[in-house]
């Protein structure tokens, strides 16, 4: 295991990278050393083959409280009042936000309390995520007069207009199963079942070709934000690239010839 104060990482056997958020006496907040170290990992697993998948998990009762709103007061003091200093913790956490999603590893969000803010932006940021029955959801900003504009970009994302909406207009807590509703979580789990249930989505997409999945990730994400007819000429060209791919020819002929497949990840 990997330690760092307020993130912890584990990769095991299986390709499996469990990434703990770990400053619980704080409720786990997006710190500038929590994004710092974020980003981080999400680059460096990103890069490394021996990662094939990533689960994003916490410590203590709160997955995220969001933004540390200690450190962005403090910031109020300066001459300009917090302008530069806001503007920087934007830009670092879209870029952390982003890096989950174009990292090409895909990423389940473990969500066992509440995720707040900047942490229901993070949840909606990961390609998927399973929630206990006692985690909540809010974007509450709305709520201290700060519109939660950042996490509308993910969770707009995630979910219907309306529900993206309610969401942002109310600032109320959203139980987990109301969430997996609106789309923001793939499904809920006893709470003692949650690290099990998890592990076992994460060791399933590990067991297949990386290769494959990193492409399938991209396409996904990119297409997206095409038109139709573009969507269908990108991901039409992405099949003909994947099927010359040797785990393409590989995985069609373990198939075709009733055997396990042979990973190259190429």
């Amino acid at each position: 295991m990997v330690t760092n104060d307020v993130l912890l990482q584990d990769l095991d056997e299986r390709g499996v990278l469990r990434l703990t958020l770990n400053d619980p006496n704080r409720r786990n907040p997006l710190s500038e050393a929590m994004l710092a170290a974020l980003h981080q990992a999400f680059t460096g697993a990103g890069e490394n083959p021996s990662v094939r998948a990533i689960i994003l998990g916490s410590n203590g009762p709160a997955f995220s409280a969001g933004h540390d709103l200690r450190e962005m007061t403090a910031a109020r003091q300066d001459a300009d009042k917090g302008k530069a200093y806001f503007a920087k913790m934007m830009g670092i956490c879209s870029t952390v936000m982003q890096s989950v999603v174009h990292c090409p590893k895909p990423v389940i969000a473990e969500v066992g309390g509440v995720a707040a803010a900047a942490g229901c932006q993070l949840v909606a940021s990961c390609d998927m995520a399973i929630a206990s029955e006692e985690a909540l959801f809010n974007t509450p900003g709305v709520n201290i007069g700060l519109f939660c504009s950042t996490p509308m970009v993910a969770i707009s994302r995630n979910m219907s207009p309306k529900h993206a909406m309610e969401m942002l207009l109310t600032g109320d807590l959203i139980p987990a199963a109301r969430a997996e509703e609106m789309g923001l979580v793939n499904r809920v789990v006893a709470k003692a079942d949650l690290r099990d249930a998890t592990d076992a989505l994460a060791a399933q997409i590990a067991s297949k070709s990386s290769y494959t999945l990193a492409v399938g990730k991209r396409a996904f994400y990119d297409q997206a934000e095409m038109s139709l007819t573009d969507a269908y000429e990108y991901a039409s060209d992405v099949m003909v690239q994947n099927m010359l791919a040797r785990d393409a020819e590989e995985g069609i002929g373990a198939f075709l010839e009733k055997r396990a497949p042979d990973w190259k990840d190429s």
